[in-house]
């Protein structure tokens, strides 16, 4: 499970065939940012992902690096999984309604109107699409603010109601045979507020306002869930400093989830923390040491 409350991570290169073998740095262009080797991972990743998408072109490949690269694997993956439930629940529209737009559109379409991408990421993902002020570019080469609407779906679906019977009913039926999971993890992005320090733990608090597009069928969640987040000292000062050096940056913090009575909201026991900028120096600097 992962909440999105703002966002991740850093670094990238497009190849083909012919130069996979010696894995040679992608020129980026005239103006274009400088674009990092993949790692063995990263690259794997982009196979993976490109492969589900059905893109085998130089160009979107390279793409799907510059995501993996730029944000992680994981975030990237996350981004596919959600192309595939759109992709389940009817797709989307482009913006003149003409057509469905294709799997890999899809993709990079989330990609593109994710408002927790910094103007970095932007630049990065999408150099040819973006100034240098990470706005979208408009006519002119002028640049404009990104909009981010919501996606209009070819199936046109609307948020389910369900009564209150309805919730009743499921959750009788669900008490008859319930199953038992191997692992939960959930990945808290965000900025925290305030931090509370208590023994070995320090305390931070989250609230989640923006209910995404969910898939045709399903209820609409509530919105504003709060989380409450524990973290162990030795792994909050880590990252404390990162995110007082800069108001961009956002924890990401990965754990173990659980309702607790005692705390307000959903409760995540930190398992890692970092940042997205601690998280893009590391992946920089692997890549600067790969042969």
């Amino acid at each position: 499970m992962s909440l999105d409350i703002t966002k991740e991570q850093g670094q990238v290169r497009s190849t083909d065939d012919g130069d996979r073998q010696n894995n040679a740095p992608h020129d980026p262009g005239p103006g274009g940012p400088a674009r990092p080797r993949l790692g063995p991972e990263e690259w794997r990743a982009t196979q993976e992902i490109a492969a589900q998408l059905g893109e085998t072109e130089r160009g979107p490949l390279g793409q799907v690096g510059r995501v993996v690269g730029r944000l992680g694997a994981d975030r990237a993956r996350a981004f596919l999984t959600r192309t595939q439930e759109i992709e389940a629940a009817g797709g989307l529209l482009l913006p003149d309604g003409s057509r469905r737009r294709t799997t890999g559109g899809v993709f990079f379409h989330l990609v593109r109107a994710d408002d927790t991408l910094s103007r970095e990421d932007r630049l990065y993902i999408f150099p040819s699409q973006f100034g240098r002020n990470g706005h979208r570019k408009g006519a002119g080469g002028d640049t404009q603010p990104t909009p981010t609407p919501a996606p209009a779906v070819a199936s046109a679906p609307q948020p389910t109601t369900w009564t209150d019977d309805d919730y009743r009913r499921v959750k009788a039926a669900l008490q008859q045979d319930r199953g038992r999971t191997s692992i939960v993890k959930m990945t808290v992005i965000g900025r925290p507020g305030a931090a509370v320090e208590q023994g070995q733990a320090v305390v931070v608090a989250l609230t989640s306002e923006k209910v995404p597009d969910l898939p045709k069928g399903l209820p609409e969640p509530p919105a504003g869930t709060r989380y409450t987040v524990f973290v162990a000292r030795k792994q909050w000062t880590k990252i404390a400093d990162a995110l007082a050096a800069d108001s961009e940056d956002a924890a990401i913090i990965e754990g173990y989830t659980a309702l607790d009575p005692r705390v307000e909201g959903i409760a995540v026991y930190a398992t890692s923390a970092t940042t997205k900028r601690l998280q893009a120096a590391k992946r920089a600097a692997t890549a600067a040491a790969t042969p």
